[in-house]
């Protein structure tokens, strides 16, 4: 029984191929579509793939690895949920969170560190949340169309393809019968008008058949026009997921902004702007009443004696409340501490003192 079905097949389609050789060459008859429906299967055609192109474009920007597009498109298939991986811009916010953790928190580079791994974090939530709103709001939809519109369009007119070449055959018949008809004679086996009625009979039925079919196509097909309207909606939701990503990461950044503000002008560096602008005017103030200083003026204790000056090589960054902030180039006093390392000294500017190391200090009274 599967050869029968298998070798009815094989011939049909060889029919099938011999009356496309037939028709390209002009030697059979082709029923053709009116222009209406001609003009709607090329809106259609070009509906799908200009879907297509712009499907393909959304799912590059909004999930640029190849390998994770194939992977939630598996996921999709099996109707399960996609995986919650981390975005780019996750994985290196934890990366400066940990180096912040590294340098200390109490640094400010450190400290620097932590604010703006946090920030590239936060970002990639709101990138993520643009991803799955997109993706929902646009891109499933999208596929849907294609997947279930578009591929039911395709199987009918390939179906309504069917129904035409059948129609063909059959007027390819009715015309052999008619023509066998008038060379008839008495010897025939069969009768001539017979076949012309087997004939007449089954291209009415391919003819109803071919019509019945053409117009459901040509419903489906119109139906290509009116789905605009649905995609320009979902169009509209990839907009509003996009900006409200851009408000969100915006608001991110200028909040990130103000606290990396807040560090690069900390207590310690106005302090230092501060003393080193008063010093012109003190070592005026000095050259001028040097004499009456000496006269009048309180005297030098033991403990402001062992205060020394020296100038600051490289910029250090305290680790903890007990230590003080060095800047390159700038004037601090410093003495030793008895119980202290040889490695630190007590350093002062204006009325903040703190340790220091003294690798960091060159004296300038040797």
């Amino acid at each position: 029984m599967d050869l029968k079905k298998l070798a009815g097949q094989a011939g049909q389609f060889l029919t099938r191929a011999v009356q496309y050789t037939e028709e390209k060459i002009g030697s059979a008859e082709k029923t053709e579509l009116d222009g209406h429906f001609e003009s709607l299967s090329l809106q259609a055609e070009s509906a799908r793939h200009w879907t297509e192109k712009l499907l393909t474009g959304a799912e590059a920007v909004l999930i640029p690895n190849p390998g994770n597009r194939v992977e939630d498109m598996i996921f999709e298939k099996i109707e399960k949920r996609r995986p919650n991986r981390l975005s780019n811009l996750e994985y290196l916010g934890l990366d400066m969170v940990q180096a912040g953790n590294e340098f200390g928190p109490g640094t400010a580079y450190g400290s620097a560190l932590q604010k703006v791994g946090g920030a590239q974090q936060r970002l990639g939530l709101v990138e993520r949340e643009f991803v799955s709103n997109a993706v929902q709001g646009y891109v499933q939809p999208m596929r849907k169309f294609l997947e279930t519109e578009m591929k039911t369009i395709t199987r009918e007119k390939r179906l309504l393809e069917t129904k035409r070449l059948d129609l063909d055959a059959c007027k390819s018949r009715l015309r052999k019968a008619r023509s066998a008809d008038g060379q008839s004679s008495q010897k025939d086996a069969v009768d001539p008008k017979v076949l012309v009625a087997q004939a007449e009979a089954d291209l009415r039925k391919a003819q109803a058949d071919f019509d019945r079919q053409a117009e459901i196509t040509k419903l489906l097909l119109e139906g290509v026009r009116s789905s605009q309207a649905a995609h320009l909606r979902h169009l509209n939701e990839l907009i509003e997921a996009q900006a409200k990503y851009y408000e969100h990461s915006h608001k991110v950044m200028m909040e990130l902004q103000t606290e990396m503000a807040s560090l690069t002008t900390n207590p310690d560096e106005a302090t230092r702007m501060k003393d080193t602008s008063s010093v012109p005017a003190r070592d005026t103030a000095k050259e001028t009443n040097t004499s009456a200083a000496k006269e009048n003026g309180p005297k030098e204790t033991e403990e402001d004696k062992s205060w020394r000056q020296a100038k600051v090589v490289c910029d250090y960054d305290a680790t903890n409340r007990e230590e003080m902030s060095l800047m390159m180039n700038e004037v601090v006093s410093y003495r030793e501490k008895d119980g202290q390392s040889s490695d630190f000294v007590i350093a002062k500017r204006g009325n903040q003192t703190g340790r220091v190391p003294s690798a960091y200090l060159e004296p300038l009274d040797d």
